[in-house]
């Protein structure tokens, strides 16, 4: 073998060797730092970031994945669009790009809820991080078992933590921190629950004329529930038919099941004027009901505690869901849950949705649907939600889902960080701006005042201008006043469904709901797990010493349903985009 080499020219000797050791030495960073720019020229466009800076913000990761190449992390999120893109495309770009092979599963929100659960009560690592709504922002304050990112960032995962996350171009930031001012959650996705309606029907000028002449006010979008009400008995009684097809006024669903939970707790209540003033949720009362004292511990949810779970705006709101759900819906809307509701409005017969989540824009822009026109810009808009009588300005006036990066203590620290790093990958701003596009669920506020959401605009019927406007502030998930939701908000549909299903009546349904927290929050006392931050009951006092005083729980209103009031769609647009509320 001697002999061989003593034949090859020592200069052509140096470089093979050379070329050999330079390949096994840096032959891995090569190929990641390769990979990083082909994902960033195929996928990751667009972007805020130059392509220069995506570069650097990639190289980051790679450096920072080393100490974790090879390993196989577990992620969970619910099943949307946007989280099947990040199974999909994110993750297989992750592990390209940083040698982290991720499995990212997609379940249902509630199966999220329960390996959540289970993983914290039993201290086993069943996810390495989860992203689960902001909902639980006030569960996560309290319990202690999930990990407090503000320190994180500072402390154990500051070598993880990338420089450029920038965590205040976040618009969820306020939805996950926690009273103490820590940030317990990295917002991932968010979508609003909005008014939706069909704009080319409201600006046909014979029912503009119809609905003046009747009602003796403009068709528009319904700033109150009076206004919604009148515009649901107009599409479904009075015009109640368009080009030989029947039309309804209103969609919504009602089958016992836990989303008919949702339905309430994202933000029914506070739609209704049920809870405080405050942002981003109510104080000292929320839009579950809930009182909190000085130190953010909660005293009770019934109106003999200070509570407005039972109180006469809440019962309020229960009676309008089920009168508009039974007078102006579609046939079997009744019997229908969440899922099974929502193909509705791309058949084109309904008027107007008060209770529509953004997230679903996707599934009706599609070319050749009854609400889509020829061009491909949609013949409906989306539009602040009305409010109820009970409603005061400097509420929140509707709901805001915000899934978000989550980090539990019991998962074992390199596991923890090889996960912190794809979480971070899912929103950096590298990655965010394209997975925003393709999910509609925006986070960041750069990303949504890019050019590519201008030009977009005009077929996404009011997505952009909402997300850019100073309304945005008032679509807010549930807050810290909530101690736990997985044991609350499962009496939610329980309690309400028996109101809807005619089992009892709605002052009993909310009187019985009320009970049934107030159990809940002096079983969390008595156990003593969440120490000072739990709940501290108040004393029972006369339901009519707590409507006396001001602000929620709200005295019963002599004139529930007040003059209807609507306004211009283009106006408020304008507005919007001058920066005004309205």
């Amino acid at each position: 073998m001697k002999k061989v080499f003593d034949k090859i020219p020592r200069r052509w000797l140096w470089c093979v060797v050379s070329a050999v050791v330079f390949t096994f030495c840096s032959g891995p960073a090569m190929a990641d730092m390769s990979a990083a720019k082909r994902w960033i020229d195929k996928e990751f466009q667009p972007s805020t970031l130059t392509k220069q800076q995506q570069t650097d913000e990639m190289a980051w990761f790679i450096k920072a994945a080393e100490p974790f190449k090879g390993m196989a992390i577990k992620v969970v999120s619910e099943t949307i669009p946007t989280h099947e893109y990040e199974s999909k495309v994110l993750a297989k770009a992750f592990e390209e790009i940083t040698g982290i092979k991720v499995t990212h599963d997609l379940i249902q929100e509630g199966d999220v809820i329960e390996k959540l659960q289970i993983q914290m009560q039993s201290g086993k690592n069943v996810f390495d991080a989860y992203v689960n709504d902001s909902d639980l922002i006030g569960t996560h304050y309290r319990y202690g078992f999930v990990v407090n990112l503000t320190d994180w960032m500072a402390g154990e995962g500051k070598d993880v933590t990338l420089p450029t996350l920038d965590v205040d171009d976040f618009m969820g930031k306020s939805f996950t921190t926690g009273p103490d001012g820590k940030l317990y959650q990295l917002p991932d996705q968010q979508f609003a629950n909005l008014y939706w309606f069909r704009y080319d029907w409201f600006t046909r000028d014979d029912f503009k004329k119809q609905f003046k002449e009747i009602y003796g006010y403009e068709l528009g979008v319904p700033v109150n529930w009076s206004a919604y009400e009148d515009i649901a008995e107009f599409f479904s009684e009075h015009v109640a038919e368009i080009d030989g097809k029947a039309i309804y006024g209103h969609m919504d669903y009602g089958k016992k099941a836990p989303d008919l939970g949702w339905r309430f707790t994202d933000a029914w209540l506070s739609m209704a004027g049920a809870g405080d003033k405050g942002l981003p949720n109510g104080k000292p009362v929320d839009e579950w009901g809930i009182r909190v004292d000085a130190n953010d511990r909660p005293v009770g949810s019934s109106v003999s505690r200070g509570g407005a779970t039972n109180g006469p705006a809440a019962k309020y709101s229960l009676r309008k869901y089920m009168e508009w759900l039974r007078k102006y819906a579609p046939p079997g809307a009744l019997g229908m849950d969440f899922y099974q509701s929502l193909p509705y409005l791309a058949t084109g017969n309904v008027a107007q949705q008060i209770f529509w989540y953004t997230s679903f824009v996707s599934s009706i822009v599609g070319e050749g649907l009854p609400v889509v026109n020829a061009d491909g810009t949609p013949k409906w808009r989306m539009a602040p939600s009305p409010h109820g009588p009970y409603w005061e300005e400097g509420m929140k006036l509707g709901y805001q889902d915000c899934g978000s990066w989550t980090l539990l203590k019991s998962t074992p620290i390199e596991r923890r960080k090889a996960a912190w790093l794809f979480a971070q990958f899912c929103v950096c701003k590298t990655t965010s701006l394209k997975k925003a596009h393709v999910g509609l669920t925006p986070i960041r506020d750069s990303d949504i005042r890019d050019v590519s959401f201008t030009e977009r605009a005009p077929k996404l019927g009011g997505l952009v201008e909402f997300y850019r406007s100073p309304a945005r502030v008032a679509w807010t998930p549930t807050g810290t006043n909530v101690p736990d939701y997985p044991k609350l908000a499962q009496l939610w549909w329980q309690n309400i469904g028996e109101a809807v299903a005619g089992e009892v009546t709605v002052s009993t349904a909310m009187d019985n709901l009320a009970a049934e927290q107030d159990k809940i929050l002096m079983r969390i006392a008595r156990s003593g797990v969440q120490g000072d931050k739990g709940p501290l009951l108040n004393p029972e006092k006369p339901e009519s010493y707590w409507l006396d005083q001001p602000g929620a729980p709200k005295a019963k209103l002599a004139n529930e349903k007040p003059q209807g009031e609507t306004i211009d769609y283009d106006k408020l647009i304008q507005a919007w985009k001058e920066g005004r509320v309205k």
